[in-house]
């Protein structure tokens, strides 16, 4: 089976991450995403971050209606930061017969010669990238690239936790049952 692989923090998931994903689902190679929760980016701080139990339980309700859709935790069994490259080594021992693919925003590939171990990562698996405005290819390291035109909304989980904390709806901004389990929360308050 493929599996593009979505790694990020979800703090929260939102319209936008889903919008991609079932764009790349539905237009790449590839059977399914795994959406990979990520305790701690290196290159983000993690002051902010809800914990990681409470994100992944956001994310399966954001996706439960998908079925080609999965959340994965494996990113909590690893060594903390989290790096790509590991958790990519780690799920081919794991799963020898699936194909795993990357997927990202143009605007992190940009950055990817600062990821542990990239030249490694571009040489073996394929990368899936959906172009964000302002931050065009110009380098592919190499790498495997698929570059995709997804629709794109200009949302951002920074804007809902302030519009949470500020006690602003985010209706419409995340799945309607995120939406419920936060409105019944103190998370992001």
């Amino acid at each position: 089976m493929r599996i593009g692989l979505f790694f990020g923090s979800f703090n929260p998931i939102h319209i936008g991450h889903l919008i991609v994903a079932n764009h790349i689902v539905e237009h790449a190679d590839i059977d399914k995403i795994w959406f990979v929760v990520s305790p701690h980016n290196p290159l983000k701080d993690s002051n902010s971050l809800l914990n990681e139990y409470d994100r992944l339980h956001l994310v399966r309700l954001g996706i439960e209606d998908n079925p080609k859709f999965r959340a994965s935790n494996v990113e909590f069994q690893l060594a903390k930061p989290s790096y790509t490259i590991d958790t990519l080594t780690y799920l081919s021992e794991k799963f020898p017969l699936e194909r795993f693919s990357v997927i990202m925003g143009s605007d992190s590939f940009q950055n990817i010669h600062r990821w542990k171990n990239f030249e490694h990562l571009v040489k073996d698996y394929p990368i899936l990238i959906y172009k964000r405005p302002g931050f065009e290819i110009t380098e592919t390291h190499g790498a495997d690239l698929t570059i995709m035109e997804a629709p794109l909304l200009s949302i951002s989980a920074t804007f809902i936790r302030q519009q949470v904390k500020d006690g602003k709806s985010i209706r419409y901004l995340v799945p309607e049952k995120v939406h419920e389990y936060l409105a019944g929360s103190n998370y992001y308050k």
